[in-house]
Parts: structure tokens; C-alpha cells; sequence
């Protein structure tokens, strides 16, 4: 028997913030039982009511998350290693999706061709060289 869903769990969900097989497992769980909907109808009730807890808030604004600069630096190995250790705890341990995408997506961009980010920074300047020297 599959055991029963937390409404901490429910949170998360709705945060998109667990791990795919978890995702997978609530969204069963949901699909199987409307008590677990009328939870999650409740939940949003409560949230567009704007009764927040602290950890919500937390959560929801990704407040132990590392910062894009911070990631970028953990992939070129140059954070002070107590950031670093968190770093890899929040990736590996925690294993933040939002967070794990912000750092594939810089690996993907550490990967490309010099002249691909060339090209990509000049289609920048081309697109926006109308605004440098325009007065308004």
C-alpha cells in the first residue's frame, strides 16, 4: 500500500520543488484520490488568501538557493570552500531542480565556440545600438 502524502509534500509539489520520481508518485497519488485534491485545493486557497508561513516564504522565494554568480563560480572551482561545500550539498544532497538547470544551463554555455558567443554577443549590440546614444 502506497504510503500517504504530507502536506508538506502537497507544497512541494505545487512548488515544483521535488525530485521527478517524486513529482510522478504525487501526481498518481492525486490522480487516485480526491482527498489529496481537496488538500491541494485548500493549500491554494490558503495561498491566494495570503496566509504565508515563514518556511513558505522561504521556499518560495528560493532563499538558500546560490545565486547564477555563485553557480558560475562553483563550475570555475573559485568559491571559498565553505561556499563550495554548500553549494555542492545544496546541488547533490538537496538536489534542487531549479538550481541544477541554472548550473546545465552554464556548462552549456561554457561548452559553446568561442564564435558562437562572439556571434551571440554581437546580435546583442546590433539589437540594442539603437538605444546607446539616443536621447529622449
Amino acid at each position: 500500500m502506497p504510503r500517504s502524502l504530507r502536506p508538506s509534500e502537497l507544497e512541494a509539489y505545487l512548488d515544483e520543488a521535488l525530485p521527478p520520481e517524486d513529482m510522478a508518485r504525487v501526481e498518481r497519488a492525486l490522480r487516485g484520490n480526491p482527498a489529496y485534491v481537496e488538500q491541494l485545493v485548500t493549500i491554494n486557497s490558503r495561498r491566494d488568501a495570503g496566509v504565508h508561513s515563514l518556511g513558505e516564504i522561504w521556499r518560495r522565494h528560493r532563499l538558500s538557493c546560490p545565486t547564477r554568480e555563485q553557480l558560475g563560480s562553483y563550475l570555475l572551482g573559485v568559491l571559498p570552500d565553505d561556499t563550495a561545500e554548500y553549494v555542492e550539498f545544496h546541488l547533490h544532497k538537496v538536489g534542487c531542480r531549479v538550481c541544477r538547470a541554472n548550473l546545465a544551463d552554464l556548462e552549456t554555455r561554457q561548452a559553446e565556440a568561442p564564435e558562437a558567443v562572439e556571434t551571440r554577443r554581437r546580435r546583442y549590440f546590433q539589437s540594442s545600438a539603437g538605444y546607446l546614444g539616443a536621447k529622449r
